[in-house]
């Protein structure tokens, strides 16, 4: 632990993991069942999708991401955590946060501050950066911060090619002072925002998008705020700087055109198309991997990418990574960090790619059944009694799955949950 008022020499991520559902549905299957067109799959490049169940919520998906990861402290590490927040654009009240159900069902102790934040899906770095200020100014030497994107999906057959696109889930991210999978490069960072009405939930049960504006946006935030960061950071170059990218990903072909603009604006000529492939496939395709196997997770969407990045990239030597975060209505970041072989070994013992693999596959007809309970996932009722057992079918498709936090019911507007 830290002297009191000694500055740390590093800050950033110590620990990092995801909670994706146990169920999926394959995106064809469900371009199929909709009567999508399917010329469309190629600029989706989406493989498949998660799946929420309705004895699933944002409480759950954050318990079960951040849950190995707190297991996995010492009893005076456990207790240092001082921040939880949750980021989410899926809260359950306008008033009682999803994280205080959730520092409740990871046992954690009182002396932590316990809130939420909202900004569609940026919200989880904005914490991010501001919790790495905290931490790194040694206000509470030796302190940490759970900080937890979690959501779920509200799509049906009216958000169209949207809703292949919309996974289910949360990832749970550690901040402290022994950063073991990233080491942030402090006031290394780049910001633009404004209003802008590319998405929105205006009520519990429906998302509406301006597409079109959505990818506007995101596209023109990813070259605005990468150019703060130029102005802030000496001697930058989107080219060479980063050995790897991690980016929002809303769909993966959305983080192809993004990459191929940039190589436009930052390299001109100088890369004709194969160059710029070959470029997409060494430094941005490794952290496409899970995002693909899963959809959009809002806020959580950059850190499936810095995993799969992790678990996928080259990583013999210590590599610089530029992370991009954006959330629609809008906010944007574009941030950096290194990992290296050590990012790699602190993510093994989670098993990620093994518990994505191990999602039960739904027919279309199935998942078909489950969105009218889904959509009511959110709504706020003063009672009501869910039958998990009714779910059994597919939480036992799931082989040698850890236990997991469901939704049991609510009473008197108080969510009630157990393990199953």
């Amino acid at each position: 632990m830290s002297e009191y008022g000694q500055v740390p020499e590093q800050i950033g991520v110590e620990a990092l993991n995801v909670y994706c559902g146990v169920a999926r549905i394959p995106v064809p299957v469900l371009f199929e069942g909709r009567g999508l067109d399917p010329a469309r799959l190629d600029n989706l490049m989406m493989s498949q999708r998660s799946i929420g169940l309705p004895c699933e919520d944002p409480v759950t998906n954050a318990v079960n991401a951040a849950r190995p990861i707190v297991e996995a402290l010492t009893a005076e590490e456990r207790a240092s955590i001082e921040l939880l927040v949750t980021s989410t654009e899926s809260g359950v009240d306008l008033s009682k946060s999803v994280a205080s159900y959730v520092h409740e069902h990871l046992g954690l102790g009182p002396r932590c501050r316990v809130l939420e934040v909202k900004q569609a899906c940026y919200g989880a770095t904005g914490v991010l950066q501001l919790a790495a200020g905290y931490l790194a100014g040694a206000v509470s030497p030796g302190a940490r911060a759970l900080v937890v994107a979690t959501d779920v999906a509200l799509v049906d057959a009216r958000t169209e090619y949207a809703e292949p696109a919309t996974g289910h889930g949360a990832a749970a991210v550690l901040l402290g002072d022994r950063p073991r999978v990233l080491t942030l490069d402090l006031g290394a960072f780049g910001l633009h925002s404004y209003e802008t009405m590319d998405s929105a939930r205006p009520t519990p049960q429906f998302d509406i998008a301006d597409t079109d504006r959505s990818l506007f946006a995101y596209l023109d935030c990813f070259s605005r705020s990468f150019a703060d960061y130029a102005e802030r950071v000496a001697d930058v170059d989107f080219v060479t700087t980063f050995d790897q990218l991690a980016l929002h990903t809303p769909f993966a072909g959305l983080v192809r055109a993004a990459h191929r603009k940039m190589l436009r604006e930052h390299a001109g000529r100088a890369l004709d198309a194969e160059a710029v492939e070959a470029d997409f496939q060494r430094r941005v395709a490794p952290s496409l991997t899970y995002p693909r196997l899963v959809g959009n997770l809002c806020s959580g969407s950059v850190y499936l990418a810095l995993a799969s990045l992790v678990e996928h990239a080259d990583l013999t030597e210590p590599a610089r990574v530029g992370l991009y975060s954006y959330g629609s209505g809008c906010a944007s970041e574009f941030f950096s960090g290194t990992v290296d072989a050590g990012s790699r070994a602190a993510l093994a013992p989670l098993g990620i790619g093994a518990r994505l693999a191990a999602r039960g596959e739904l027919t279309f007809e199935e998942y078909a059944q489950l969105l009218k309970e889904n959509l009511r996932v959110l709504v706020p009722e003063a009672h009501r009694e869910i039958d998990v057992a009714r779910y059994d079918e597919y939480l036992d498709r799931v082989p040698d799955r850890p236990p997991m936090l469901v939704l049991t019911g609510i009473e008197n507007f108080h969510r009630r949950y157990t393990w199953r």
